[in-house]
Formats: C-alpha cells, sequence, structure tokens
C-alpha cells in the first residue's frame, strides 16, 4: 500500500512536487531570457517561488539565490498585511524593496502576482532580482537607509494589467540606468506570469481545485525530513565565535549559539556587534534566510525546500544588534555580515556533527566590486564584477575553488560583461596558495585583474571583507589567503572603499580562499603532487605545511 500525505498517494506526490519545482524553474528561464542587466541573466542574483494563499511557498526554484526564496514567502505575507486577499485582481503585480519587508538591502526588488484560477485566487507567483540601479549609493560607508536609494514600499505596478505608470516615472526619474531597471522589472512580470500560466495548467490537469491540499502535503513532508535530520544530532548547546574586519572603528563580531532538543533547533545570536551607522547591517529578514539555509544544507541536504523546511528552526537575535538592524539603518551591504552567519553556524555545529560541515568559506561574504561611469558615445553605465573565493573544505573532499557559497550567484560570462562596458579582464586564474591547508585543502580564490578602456575615469566601488580575517580552517585545518585590491599605484585599497581608475590603468583584484580540514600533515602525499603539478600550490607552502610529502614531490621539494 502506498503510503498517503492528506489524501495523495506517494507516487502522485512525487510527481505532483517535481511539476511544482518545474513550473517555478520555468519561471526563472523567462526571468533570465527577458531580463536587460547582466547582474539577472548572467550572474543569476534572482529567485522565483509558488506560494499558497498564506504566502507559504511550496516551491522554489532550482537556481538563483536560496535565501531570496526563503525571504520571498514572508514579503508576501507582509503584502497580505497591506493588501488583504479579497482586494487582488487578475493582472496585478505588487512590487517592494522595504529592507525590512524584502530580502535586506535596496537594489532587490520583489514582484509578486497572484494566481488566479475560476475566479479566485488560489496562490501566488514571486520572485525577487537584483535592480542594476536604485539611486543613491550602492556603499557601505552610507550611515542610513536614505543615502542609498529609492525606498518604494508595497505598491502596485500593476493594477488589473494596467501599469502604474506614475510610479515608474518618479522611480526611473531617480535611477541612472532606466532602461535596465524597467527592463529587468518587466522580465520578473513576465516570469510571474509563466509561473501563473503553468500553475493553472497544473490544476487543470490534476482537477484539483487549489494548492490547499498538496500545499498541506509537500509542506508536512518537508517538516518531517527536516525534524528527522535535527533530531539525529545529540542534543545539547553548541557557540562559537566569528571575527570580521567590519568597518573602520567597527570590526564585526557575531556570536552564535545553537541548542539542539529533540527535533528542534533555535539559533540565537545574543552577544553578537551592535548595529552600525554603516551599511554593513542585516535585517531580521536577511539573518532568518541565511540562518536556516546553510542549516538545511548541512543536515538535511536532499528534501526538496520549501517553507515546511524552515519550521523547525529557530532564529534569535536582539533588536539594534548587526544582525537585527532597526530602521532606518544603512544596509547597502548586509551580505558582508550576513553571508558570515553559515560560518559561525558551521563552527558551531562542527563540534557535533563535522562530518557534516565545511570550514569557512573565502566567498563568505561575497566579494563585490562595481564600475560606473560614462562610454565614449556619452552613455551611462554601471555593472557589477561578480566572481567568487573558494569555498572551505569538508571531512570527505577539497573545497570547491571560486566557487560562492552561501549566495548561490554566478561569476557569468566575463564576454558579456565587456560587451556592455568598457571594460577588459586580462586576466582571471586560480590564485596559487590561497586554499587553507589541510587534510583536505580549502578551495582555491582567484586573481583577476581589469583594465579601463574608457577615455574617461571610471569610479571603482569595492564591497568586500576578508581583508585581515581570513576563512576559518576546522579541525586542524588552516585558513585560508586574505582578500586584497592592489591599485595601479601599487598601494592596496581598503575592501570598502571607492577609487578612480584612470583611463587605461588596471586593477588587481584577489579573492580569499576558503579554509581547510583537519591536520594537514595527514594528507595524502599524491594528493599534494597533483596540488604542485596543477599549480595550485607552491614548492615553498609544500616545504612549510606538508612536511610528509617533502622527500616525495616533484623529485623533491624539501
Amino acid at each position: 500500500m502506498n503510503e498517503q500525505a492528506d489524501g495523495i498517494d506517494a507516487i502522485t506526490l512525487e510527481i505532483w512536487w517535481s511539476r511544482l519545482v518545474a513550473i517555478v524553474d520555468e519561471g526563472a528561464t523567462a526571468l533570465l531570457r527577458t531580463a536587460f542587466s547582466t547582474i539577472v541573466r548572467e550572474s543569476n542574483d534572482f529567485a522565483t517561488v509558488l506560494t499558497n494563499t498564506r504566502g507559504e511557498s511550496i516551491a522554489e526554484c532550482s537556481g538563483g539565490i536560496p535565501a531570496f526564496a526563503g525571504i520571498i514567502p514572508r514579503t508576501i505575507r507582509a503584502m497580505l498585511e497591506t493588501f488583504p486577499l479579497e482586494t487582488w485582481r487578475e493582472g496585478d503585480c505588487i512590487l517592494t524593496n522595504d529592507p525590512w519587508i524584502a530580502t535586506g538591502h535596496l537594489p532587490d526588488i520583489t514582484v509578486v502576482t497572484p494566481v488566479f484560477y475560476k475566479g479566485r485566487v488560489v496562490g501566488f507567483a514571486g520572485c525577487a532580482a537584483h535592480s542594476p540601479d536604485v539611486g543613491g549609493t550602492l556603499s557601505a560607508t552610507c550611515r542610513d537607509l536614505f543615502e542609498e536609494g529609492v525606498c518604494i514600499p508595497p505598491m502596485h505596478l500593476y493594477r488589473a494589467g494596467q501599469r502604474n505608470e506614475p510610479l515608474v516615472e518618479l522611480f526611473l526619474n531617480n535611477v541612472r540606468l532606466p532602461e535596465q531597471v524597467l527592463g529587468d522589472l518587466e522580465a520578473q512580470c513576465t516570469a510571474n506570469r509563466v509561473c501563473c500560466e503553468r500553475a493553472v495548467d497544473f490544476l487543470q490537469d490534476s482537477g484539483e481545485p487549489d494548492f490547499e491540499r498538496l500545499s498541506a502535503a509537500v509542506l508536512a513532508k518537508a517538516d518531517v525530513a527536516m525534524r528527522k535530520a535535527i533530531a539525529a544530532i545529540p542534543d545539547g548547546h553548541y557557540v562559537s565565535t566569528i571575527e570580521a574586519d567590519g568597518v573602520p572603528g567597527y570590526p564585526t563580531r557575531i556570536h552564535c549559539a545553537i541548542t539542539v532538543a529533540g527535533d528542534k533547533m533555535v539559533v540565537d545570536y545574543a552577544g553578537t556587534s551592535a548595529q552600525v551607522d554603516k551599511g554593513t547591517n542585516c535585517t531580521i529578514n536577511y539573518t532568518r534566510a541565511y540562518s536556516v539555509y546553510p542549516i538545511k544544507c548541512a543536515v538535511d541536504p536532499l528534501t526538496r525546500r520549501n517553507e515546511g523546511s524552515y519550521r523547525a528552526v529557530e532564529v534569535r537575535a536582539p533588536e539594534r544588534t548587526i544582525v537585527n538592524a532597526q530602521y532606518p539603518a544603512a544596509v547597502a551591504a548586509r551580505h558582508l555580515t550576513g553571508h558570515l552567519l553559515s560560518c559561525a553556524i558551521y563552527q558551531a555545529l562542527g563540534k557535533v556533527i563535522p562530518e557534516q560541515v565545511i570550514a569557512d568559506s573565502g566567498g563568505a561574504p561575497a566579494f563585490r566590486l562595481g564600475f560606473a561611469g560614462v562610454n565614449d558615445a556619452g552613455e551611462r553605465f554601471g555593472q557589477i564584477l561578480f566572481a567568487s573565493g573558494g569555498m572551505g573544505a569538508s571531512a570527505r573532499q577539497d573545497g570547491l575553488s571560486t566557487t560562492a557559497f552561501p549566495t548561490n550567484s554566478g561569476a557569468g560570462s566575463i564576454e558579456a560583461l565587456e560587451a556592455v562596458v568598457p571594460l577588459l579582464l586580462t586576466r582571471k586564474e586560480y590564485r596559487q596558495d590561497s586554499g587553507g591547508a589541510g587534510r583536505f585543502r580549502g578551495g582555491l580564490g582567484q586573481e583577476c585583474v581589469v583594465q579601463s578602456l574608457a577615455s574617461r575615469p571610471v569610479m571603482m566601488g569595492m564591497l568586500g571583507d576578508r581583508e585581515s580575517h581570513p576563512a576559518l580552517g576546522l579541525h586542524g585545518g588552516m585558513p585560508g589567503a586574505v582578500a586584497q585590491v592592489v591599485l595601479p599605484d601599487g598601494s592596496s585599497a581598503s575592501l570598502k572603499s571607492q577609487s578612480t581608475l584612470l583611463p587605461g590603468g588596471r586593477v588587481v583584484v584577489r579573492f580569499a580562499g576558503g579554509g581547510g580540514f583537519g591536520d594537514p600533515a595527514q594528507r595524502d602525499v599524491a594528493a599534494v603532487a597533483a596540488d604542485l603539478a596543477d599549480g595550485f600550490v607552491s614548492v615553498e607552502q609544500v616545504r612549510n605545511v606538508y612536511p610528509q610529502a617533502c622527500a616525495q614531490v616533484h623529485g623533491g621539494a624539501q
């Protein structure tokens, strides 16, 4: 007899659940194919979801930013407080970029569309995407939200199929790249429309009147899977503290205490740094998302994600701390804090489930460089260089090199970047010796050299960390290399500063490496030899940290 879930047999449930994921993935594909900016179509800085009428996610896209997918349902629930269910009309699109309602900073715009079937709302399609511009300054040095750009409360972008032209005109009048901004917004509406159409097709094919029965089943399945995974962890109280560069005068300290009791987990950030008057603050939405997602990856990596996946995990953060900043705190660089939460969580859980976590990642937090200026045709341009450091190593294998975590944004095509801005990447290669040594080596960072081809100065803004605090290893593994930016004059730039790149000028960007796992003296000699042959490590590093291999690799490295 097949197992039943809300009256749906196991085989049917698997087929239907797979189709829900296919629906949001098709919406994501529509977004990628119609977006104007390289931030979305090349670097995957977006997410799409499908929810029930209560704003509980029942399917999340396979690509994109998983933490965004965890926040969009909260955004929908906030929208329902302003726009009750009975007020929504077919063809509506409501948007917001309020950091305390949506994904934590102004450049991320969330657009939500109701799914109508037989004359009534049966769910919502939602997507969030990083806009190429929202006015203001994308910088870690802004003092409050008002310096960072235009903040839009939940408002109709479309009402019953008619675009809200006054809103569009007001918004575009405050951005530098109106064509790209509007193109991406329309792409988000297109993605939602595709989700809505496919959701209606599903209901027609399945014979279901709405998503209530199916959502109850998939949410329960995800909840049971996560609770079973948490219950397998020994009850206890596991603590860690992570230090980071922060901003001048205000270094970041994240204190993480995880309590496991039965099938529940509490993550408490009491003792974390206070809110600052700079852009490294996180809203509680962002903190929750970047706490539950790495936990899901570690303890229940194979079950599909939806709202049920997060019910067993409670996240606590005192108000007016850097992980629960209060309005109108500056939040433009919130990822410089939020991405570090995965490191704090894994350092804590590494004490009890070392086989299931990884060492700190050099790409946590992600390092972003923005370039802006005017090209020879007199047109404004603005682009972000998306590239990644190395992931931390695990108890089973080396960390992945130049791979983003805990975010899922990609580097995208360098050729696509060079096609739209007067920049040339003359070098983009693995960074030797950047992965932390260990029984398993941390993933390598990378080194990029960016040259300006513009005839006018180009402004370069940096949003990074790990200038003096490397990605830590686990269980005897060594830290990875720190990040660095070298300006054309040979000086090192602060990773939270702005500089001017003159015509022909070149800047060298070095991304951090991941931490190692386990004692380096236990690393397999053949693995050291392979690293040396590939140029991942130097002879000097072999001599210093892998003495067991000195006499055997490359004819003797001693």
